[in-house]
């Protein structure tokens, strides 16, 4: 990774997933001159990614990711499963929970089948952008455990991209120390030191819908 930028630990909370949209995308509209691919990790992340696609003049799409729940604490991430058949796996928190290599196939499968179904459901018939050589800014509504942005990075590493930036508006601070290898450049608005959970910093976090994503897709597109 070449820079890490967090502008400021703590800032009061964002009015919603637009306004931090705006804001990051003031934030990184110097990077990458050459017109990037704007990547929002559905659903809560493509609102605040269409902004920063606005504000950089860039195409707007997204990639399914999705992380593989716990028995029980569907919260805890064992790990996670991406479009592409990417999986990445918490081993820690699967050793620590003593789940079975035959459970957690189980788990990765039916999370793998979630991530297709979702996939085809919000992009319609909708290609995936073609990412191969291009800058791409990766972006979230926040990041707390960092699970399903590790295997967004894996998938768009595998589909050998040029850059590789991660944007979000909040993170954990441990998120940040475990991402930042892991992209080209990172830039977040805030990394509160007592970081609970994502929502605590939005006024309005109501959960995004598909068809808004799927509007906000449709949009990008006729702007572009």
């Amino acid at each position: 990774m070449r820079t890490m930028t967090v502008f400021q630990a703590h800032r009061p909370r964002f009015r919603d997933r637009a306004e931090a949209g705006r804001l990051l995308g003031k934030r990184v509209a110097s990077w990458a001159a050459d017109q990037p691919i704007v990547i929002g990790l559905p659903r809560g992340g493509v609102p605040v990614a269409f902004e920063v696609a606005r504000a950089l003049g860039a195409p707007l799409d997204i990639l399914v990711v999705r992380k593989i729940g716990a028995p029980g604490q569907p919260e805890l991430a064992l790990g996670a499963v991406g479009e592409g058949g990417i999986r990445l796996f918490n081993h820690d928190i699967v050793s620590a929970l003593g789940v079975s290599a035959e459970r957690l196939e189980q788990l990765a499968t039916a999370t793998s089948a979630e991530v297709a179904e979702r996939t085809g459901r919000l992009r319609g018939d909708r290609p995936p952008l073609e990412v191969a050589g291009r800058s791409v800014v990766v972006v979230d509504d926040g990041i707390a455990t960092g699970a399903t942005v590790r295997a967004a990075l894996a998938v768009l590493r595998r589909r050998e991209v040029a850059e590789l930036m991660l944007a979000v508006p909040v993170t954990a601070p441990e998120a940040l120390r475990v991402l930042g290898p892991l992209a080209d450049d990172l830039v977040c608005l805030s990394a509160p030191p007592a970081f609970m959970a994502v929502g605590q910093y939005y006024e309005d976090f109501d959960q995004t819908t598909d068809q808004e994503v799927r509007r906000l897709l449709a949009t990008a597109g006729e702007r572009a």
